[in-house]
């Protein structure tokens, strides 16, 4: 089996279309530190978003959000950062699904999801509080 030949006009379009719709846990922490971070938009259940969460985030599970994305981002200009648990769930690429049809035209995926936020160390809200635990040196420099 050959490999097909690919351009780097094909790679360019490839690397830019992810980094437009796509974002990396270090990214986003840098972009609400610096005061211009997007909505995000936690789409997991009530279960999950009760375990933990980032901090600031609103809860609009997937199967409510195309009803209720109106009531945090009223304009379809809006920046969103939707997550979900991890890279083994595809509930964040879903809600980007649902909220680009819908014509928000800024949508992003959060990579690595929710897990990845917390193995890099970054503060996580429970039902229980406010945490921070160490990152993991596989995700993050130590």
């Amino acid at each position: 089996m050959s490999t097909p030949t690919h351009s780097a006009a094909s790679a360019v379009e490839f690397f830019a279309a992810r980094l437009a719709h796509q974002t990396d846990p270090a990214d986003l922490a840098h972009a609400r530190a610096t005061g211009s971070g997007p909505l995000v938009v936690d789409v997991r259940s009530d279960a999950g978003w009760a375990q933990g969460r980032i901090p600031g985030a609103v809860h609009v599970p997937l199967a409510e959000l195309d009803a209720r994305i109106g009531e945090h981002a009223p304009s379809l200009d809006a920046e969103v950062v939707v997550y979900c648990w991890g890279p083994g769930c595809n509930g964040s690429t879903k809600a980007g699904l649902v909220l680009a049809t819908a014509g928000y035209s800024r949508v992003k995926e959060l990579v690595g999801g929710f897990e990845y936020w917390a193995r890099e160390g970054f503060a996580v809200v429970s039902d229980g509080g406010r945490s921070r635990s160490a990152p993991d040196p596989l995700t993050a420099p130590v």
